[in-house]
């Protein structure tokens, strides 16, 4: 089912995205080459408790995942893209690492996500990272009422395609609102004019990932992280957005 939330509902997500994104600008300044995971780890879980706010990852357990998630953020790292559980890992130079945060806040969820380059960054990797930033903006663009999740899903891949990064459908955007998960579900490849109608009040977690050379993938042997099939390098971006009379609203960006 699908709920549409009123404008003091999505007032109140936005509480809860200005903390995400606070957040996760916090974690850019951090994510630097001999930091460990597990510290960024710590920090976000000392965050949340300070707020009073509550991860929507720990104690998670989706069918998806060897639950339950006893983390408060995904931290992926170069071929891992999606469900990075963080472990006893510092980072070097130039890895990619992927930062995923979902936090709810008196009862309402915001989720984004950013991509990091550490230190020495290559062009390839910057590359990537901006082809999903520009697929982001470009859904984002297109959130309008009267369009359809279809159109969402076709601007990104259209991005993707023009950089040559195939696309992969299993694992995408979402509704979320009381929750991190809700319907409708967003693939990030799709056709124009197809699916679910946009209309105000529908929240999106709208999000964006690539791998450079595979669309397949498969779940690392901790049980959560999924990594890209061929080993390349790979990146996300996400952002939580309102669908509104007057445009999409993005409900992650800092105050």
């Amino acid at each position: 089912m699908v709920e549409l939330k009123s404008p003091a509902e999505i007032a109140r997500m936005r509480v809860a995205g200005e903390f995400v994104a606070d957040v996760l600008a916090e974690l850019r300044t951090r994510a630097r080459v001999g930091v460990n995971l597990l510290d960024l780890e710590a920090y976000v879980r000392e965050r949340i408790r300070e707020r009073g706010a509550v991860s929507c990852y720990w104690d998670y357990a989706p069918s998806f995942g060897r639950g339950p998630f006893r983390n408060t953020v995904c931290l992926s790292v170069n071929d891992a893209v999606l469900h990075g559980l963080p472990f006893d890992y510092a980072l070097r130079d130039g890895d990619v690492l992927s930062i995923d945060l979902a936090v709810g806040v008196d009862g309402w969820v915001a989720d984004s996500a950013i991509t990091v380059i550490v230190g020495t960054a290559a062009e390839e990797d910057r590359k990537l990272v901006r082809a999903t930033e520009e697929a982001l903006a470009a859904a984002i663009a297109v959130a309008l009422p009267g369009n359809r999740i279809g159109d969402l899903s076709a601007a990104i891949e259209e991005v993707a395609r023009s950089y040559g990064f195939p696309v992969n459908t299993e694992f995408g955007g979402h509704g979320l609102g009381r929750t991190m998960h809700e319907d409708p579900h967003v693939p990030n490849a799709g056709r124009a004019g197809r699916g679910y109608r946009l209309r105000p009040g529908l929240t999106l977690a709208i999000e964006p990932w690539f791998a450079r050379t595979t669309d397949r993938i498969y779940t690392d042997a901790d049980g959560w992280t999924i990594r890209s099939a061929d080993g390349s390098r790979t990146a996300h971006s996400e952002h939580t957005v309102a669908i509104t009379a007057d445009g999409p609203q993005v409900l992650t960006r800092a105050a």
